[in-house]
């Protein structure tokens, strides 16, 4: 029996409009992720002695990759029988369909061109990056997942909780799993987590430790909230596990492998310092300065 306690939920989802410009606040939500994740990575480089002018390509290159692959994934991983065939429709980001997997690797690709281009002169390696982005990602995925539920969707099954949603505007007349809040608490979790190591403990972690991390509790956080989220696409019903699941195993599977490959073979997560070249060919005599004779 559903409970009567319940929260009827019907915001619009759009904040303004300016004729053919509709302001959402899931498009909001979403710029201001990368937005904070800049600020964010501004205090990590100041942190370690980086110039923050090479952020500037990393925000809008991990702008255009996130929004990219987020929109390929959903594509090609949960629609393909109807993407496929018109690809023009791809390009209709306007009418929803962003997958986090995929926008996850988009955001790996746009890592390994930034290493290869900054990462030799500034004395950073793939993994240094990677257990900061991690960082700021798990912000930017709470922010996303407080827009999906400003979109009433992404939603659960039918529940009889105190806290359950009536989505009334997708014409659920029914209390669901609010799945977009579990999503976004168990990421604003791991952010604070996250930020916490690394304010405190950097100096002790050894590099790829926080990026593991990130990858374990986010990946499974995400599968095991499938279980009461409803299914996408109409594929996965009847499925033991759902896309949203199998995509995330071997994300949780490479968490757990580079945390263990980091604690027993990982360089220090901090940029360590060049080495002092000593001064050779010259005597002790004739380093020392000359005194000026009155």
């Amino acid at each position: 029996m559903l409970s009567s306690l319940s929260i009827t939920w019907a915001p619009s989802p759009e904040i303004f409009s300016i004729g053919p410009v509709h302001i959402r606040y899931y498009s909001i939500l979403f710029v201001s992720g990368f937005i904070i994740g800049f600020y964010i990575f501004v205090k990590f480089f100041k942190r370690e002695g980086l110039p923050v002018e090479i952020l500037d390509k990393l925000l809008y290159a991990l702008l255009f990759a996130a929004v990219v692959g987020a929109r390929l994934g959903h594509c090609l991983f949960y629609q393909p029988e109807y993407y496929l065939p018109n690809p023009i429709e791809i390009l209709k980001i306007w009418e929803g369909g962003l997958a986090s997997h995929g926008g996850a690797i988009g955001i790996l690709l746009t890592m390994w061109w930034f290493v290869a281009k900054y990462g030799k002169k500034y004395r950073f390696d793939f993994l240094w990056l990677m257990d900061r982005i991690g960082i700021a990602t798990a912000l930017a995925g709470c922010l996303i997942r407080l827009g999906n539920l400003m979109n009433s969707e992404i939603y659960g099954n039918p529940t009889d909780l105190p806290w359950g949603f009536i989505f009334t505007l997708k014409g659920e007349t029914v209390p669901k799993h609010p799945t977009q809040l579990y999503e976004a608490l168990s990421y604003l979790a791991l952010f604070l987590v996250l930020m916490f190591m690394y304010r405190k403990w950097l100096p002790k972690l050894k590099r790829g430790t926080l990026f593991g991390i990130f990858l374990i509790v986010l990946f499974a956080a995400r599968f095991l909230i499938e279980y009461v989220k409803e299914p996408q696409v109409a594929f996965e019903q009847g499925m033991s596990l759902n896309m949203g699941q199998l995509l995330s195993l071997p994300f949780i599977l490479a968490g757990i492998a580079l945390v263990i490959y980091s604690i027993k073979r990982g360089k220090s997560a901090m940029i360590e310092p060049l080495p002092v070249k000593p001064v050779t060919g010259v005597s002790p005599k004739e380093r020392r300065p000359k005194s000026k004779r009155s």
